[in-house]
């Protein structure tokens, strides 16, 4: 997902002069280019995230749309009075990027998981959250940043992240991926929806149905924004994230119907490990989505 994010950023970068890109001393094998092409755009600030926000700021201030690019907690967590009082408060045009969302850098501990940076960027109401799932997705989001500069947070996996649809349109709703038959939907917000698409393909083989939607734009979003998930009798969010402040959360302030939330539990966060071994511990790999789902409660008159 870096990958397409930074190589969107540079298609939009030379339509968008105004656009410029701060890292905190890393991205190295990935951000190369767009610092070869606009050096006068481009800023290493160091290890040092919360002055990285700070300038961002006074650069928009200036009336560039900043990119702040660091791994997982530190461009967020680490900054999070920059991001609440120089850009939020006085609504500057700074995207925080934040690469390795939920497990992904999970070999370097807990420090480097980020799972609870959506409930807390959720409280601070000017910032647009989007937590696309695959490069496509990724590429989209970029587009429409660049056309609509404002305070945002861009949640990206870490590399190697397949395309896993071509549908489009992350501002009209939550993106349907598979249409099932069945009145279960499950709900999937970022990389975690690579299990989702699998436990679906699982649970067909077994003659059960259930609707696959992504949702990459986390806020703002009106309440009709989730009308398409109402018809469906039973929901489930999935999340590699913390259960409160995320997708189910959000799902929760707006639906009328229960929405259980398959998501990371605290006797996860301690271990260290791959993502796809955290996702194991978790229950969130597609084999422990599917027993999750075999094991919610089935409507009265549904098999």
């Amino acid at each position: 997902m870096r990958t397409a994010f930074i190589n969107e950023l540079i298609i939009q970068a030379r339509r968008h002069p105004e656009i410029f890109l701060v890292v905190g001393d890393l991205g190295f094998s990935v951000v190369e280019p767009f610092a070869a092409e606009f050096p006068d755009r481009f800023l290493n600030a160091g290890v040092a995230e919360q002055n990285l926000t700070g300038a961002a700021a006074g650069l928009a201030s200036e009336g560039y749309h900043v990119f702040t690019y660091s791994i997982a907690n530190f461009p967020t967590l680490r900054c999070l009075e920059q991001i609440r009082n120089d850009i939020a408060y006085h609504r500057l045009p700074v995207t925080v990027v934040s690469v390795g969302a939920g497990f992904a850098y999970g070999n370097l501990g807990y420090s480097h998981h980020a799972v609870q940076d959506l409930g807390i960027l959720r409280t601070l109401p000017e910032m647009t959250i989007l937590s696309p799932a695959d490069p496509g997705e990724t590429r989209e989001s970029l587009q429409w940043l660049a056309q609509n500069p404002r305070p945002s947070y861009l949640r990206l996996g870490k590399a190697g992240e397949p395309d896993l649809h071509n549908v489009r349109g992350l501002t009209q709703g939550p993106l349907k991926i598979v249409e099932g038959t069945g009145d279960l939907a499950l709900v999937a917000t970022g990389s975690i929806l690579k299990e989702a698409l699998a436990a679906a393909k699982i649970l067909a083989t077994e003659g059960t149905s259930v609707s696959v939607f992504s949702c990459p734009l986390l806020q703002p979003v009106p309440p009709e924004f989730f009308a398409p998930l109402k018809k469906y009798p039973r929901l489930m969010a999935l999340e590699e994230h913390l259960p409160a402040g995320g997708l189910a959360s959000l799902l929760r302030e707006h639906l009328p119907q229960p929405v259980p939330s398959l998501a990371v539990p605290p006797k996860t966060l301690g271990l260290v490990g791959s993502q796809e071994y955290l996702r194991r511990h978790a229950g969130l790999d597609a084999a422990g989505v599917v027993a999750t789902i075999k094991a919610l409660p089935c409507r009265a008159g549904n098999a």
